[in-house]
């Protein structure tokens, strides 16, 4: 068995010697171009603005955010739409829906342990304190007893009197709202933070987090709690009965929810698209101002080198801030005949950290492939957390390979740090993948600021929205202006990749079977990646603008026919 493994690891060797290395050559024209244009002093400047606000989905910050990013394509040279995307070169449109359920936006808020001279918390400091949804207390504020219910359980609640009282619980503020309401009392204080985020460092730290909305009568409110918040207030209880003073203005009320949507429409095929998109709402800079900011000079950027006849897109490039999820399938799902023609997907979120302070690393999400199933070597899930997918759920597909490439390009010349993680979902990517349409995320994992209020301006990199942009940019440029010359260069790159993470994989096995796994079982796990790969291949037919040609379809099956050869070299030594 490991002489067969031996003799394959060579043979891969050989066939890597005889592949055309093509990174580095690929859409190099595009970079020295993307990197003279961006700049990234903007896009720090949009971040500046937007984080300023508390931002949810109708609400007063995410609406200036929104007209922010407008006033930006407006400058850019986009105008607004009066007849459809058809108007111009460059249009944008704001999409008004009435929302279903009123917004919220925090203004002030306090927690003071009575008989103390200095609250305990106050929004000042701490501005996720307030659980979105929660409704004002009297402008004096409430003082009540505090009771302690554990990790809030159905047993922690029984036989204990919360009539008028404030339920304080070790666990999220929406899983303690509904059984203290119903047992009688007026709010509730939650303690509830990832051990990533690193809580007996950043004890200040708080993760905002929301109650159910119920209706304005009923409505009451919750106010999240520190680390050091957390353990004040267990050391008080142990000296006995504890009251506290809880004061919180916020606004509830009806409003519509703003999307953005611009578009550089394509000369030759408009229907055909490369979209972007990146959420508003949400507190953070990093998370996600940043996303925000970076599309936005993407936006300017492209617009200028498209008014100076320095690029010319053959197919649509959209840019989309909205919702998260929620903007991102409805312009997916609300136009049958828009969808079919979005061939790929991007997503920017949480994209300028700086990763000396978050201690993260840029990744790219990948769509499912078999490292979510088996993952092992330098492949990884994050903190975030993800699941074992099934053979059934793989998404074969190129964009994977192409995307890393592109980062990869960039990092060439700066060092820049580029990995990849296996899919997770949460964020806008997931819509394009439930569509059938190909979806990628650009994000930073691990963050110890996640959604946290430590998510601020400062923890923002400039240089890494550029990175994140002009790869972003050489990504969605070369999409939608691919020529056949492109297609075949594209085709060898990834035919290289097949090899590498072939040859990656074999290794891997190797070293399982030494240590005990079944032959047959490492044996599959290569099959997977081969087959994956082979069929990622096989979709690389929509690339060239004017379609497939004799060429592209020759070097498709000429890259299948490596992958093939592989594996029957395998078998044939006995594997």
């Amino acid at each position: 068995m490991k002489k067969n493994f031996s003799l394959l690891i060579l043979l891969l060797v050989c066939l890597v010697g005889q592949s055309q290395k093509t990174t580095g050559s690929v859409v190099d024209g595009y970079y020295p171009l993307l990197r003279n244009h961006f700049q990234e002093a903007n896009a720090y400047k949009t971040v500046g603005f937007v984080e300023k606000y508390w931002r949810i989905a109708g609400n007063t910050g995410f609406n200036a955010s929104i007209h922010y990013v407008e006033n930006i394509l407006q400058s850019a040279g986009f105008v607004q739409e009066v007849s459809g995307e058809s108007d111009g070169p460059l249009t944008y449109r704001i999409e008004k829906r009435k929302m279903r359920r009123p917004t919220w936006e925090p203004v002030s808020s306090s927690l003071t342990i009575v008989g103390e001279n200095e609250p305990l918390l106050q929004s000042a400091t701490n501005r996720n304190m307030i659980a979105i949804n929660s409704a004002s207390t009297p402008k004096d504020g409430v003082i009540a007893e505090i009771v302690y219910v554990g990790k809030g359980t159905k047993a922690d609640f029984e036989g204990k009197d919360l009539t008028g009282k404030i339920v304080f619980g070790e666990s999220s503020a929406g899983a303690l709202y509904n059984n203290a309401l119903k047992n009688g009392a007026i709010g509730v204080l939650a303690y509830s933070i990832p051990a990533y985020t690193q809580p007996q460092k950043n004890i200040h730290s708080i993760q905002f987090q929301n109650i159910p909305y119920l209706d304005s009568a009923r409505q009451k409110w919750g106010i999240l709690l520190s680390f050091d918040a957390k353990e004040k207030l267990k050391a008080a209880l142990e000296k006995g009965t504890v009251k506290v003073l809880v004061k919180v203005t916020s606004k509830i009320y009806i409003a519509e929810e703003l999307t953005l949507v611009a578009n550089a429409r394509g000369v030759s095929f408009p229907d055909e698209r490369f979209v972007f998109s990146a959420h508003v709402q949400e507190p953070g800079a990093n998370d996600n101002a940043t996303g925000v900011g970076t599309l936005a000079e993407m936006a300017r950027v492209t617009a200028k080198l498209i008014k100076e006849k320095k690029f010319s897109p053959a197919r649509t490039i959209t840019f989309l801030w909205g919702d998260e999820i929620v903007s991102t399938g409805r312009y997916i799902r609300d136009d049958s005949v828009r969808a079919k023609g979005i061939h790929w997907g991007l997503s920017l979120d949480m994209v300028g950290e700086d990763i000396t302070k978050t201690g993260g690393s840029f990744l790219i999400e990948k769509m499912p492939d078999p490292s979510a199933i088996w993952t092992r070597g330098n492949d990884k899930h994050t903190e975030w957390g993800g699941r074992p997918l099934k053979e059934s759920d793989m998404f074969p597909h190129y964009f994977n390979d192409f995307l890393l490439n592109r980062c990869r390009q960039q990092g060439q010349e700066n060092h820049w740090v580029i990995n990849a993680n296996p899919f997770e979902g949460g964020s806008d990517h997931t819509p394009f993948l439930d569509a059938k349409i190909p979806g990628l995320l650009m994000w930073h994992f691990t963050d110890q600021f996640y959604h946290t209020d430590g998510d601020r301006l400062d923890m923002v990199s400039p240089s890494e929205m550029k990175n994140i942009g002009v790869s972003a940019l050489a990504a969605a440029f070369t999409l939608s202006a691919a020529n056949e010359k492109t297609t075949l260069l594209l085709i060898d790159e990834i035919t290289q990749n097949a090899i590498d993470r072939l040859q990656t994989e074999y290794l891997l096995s190797k070293e399982a079977i030494q240590n005990g796994a079944k032959p047959e079982e490492q044996e599959h796990i290569i099959s997977v990646w081969a087959n994956w790969y082979k069929a990622a291949i096989s979709k690389m037919t929509d690339i060239n603008i004017t379609g497939l040609t004799e060429n592209i379809q020759k070097k498709i099956i000429s890259a299948r026919e490596i992958i093939d050869k592989k594996i029957a070299e395998s078998t044939m030594n006995g594997h």
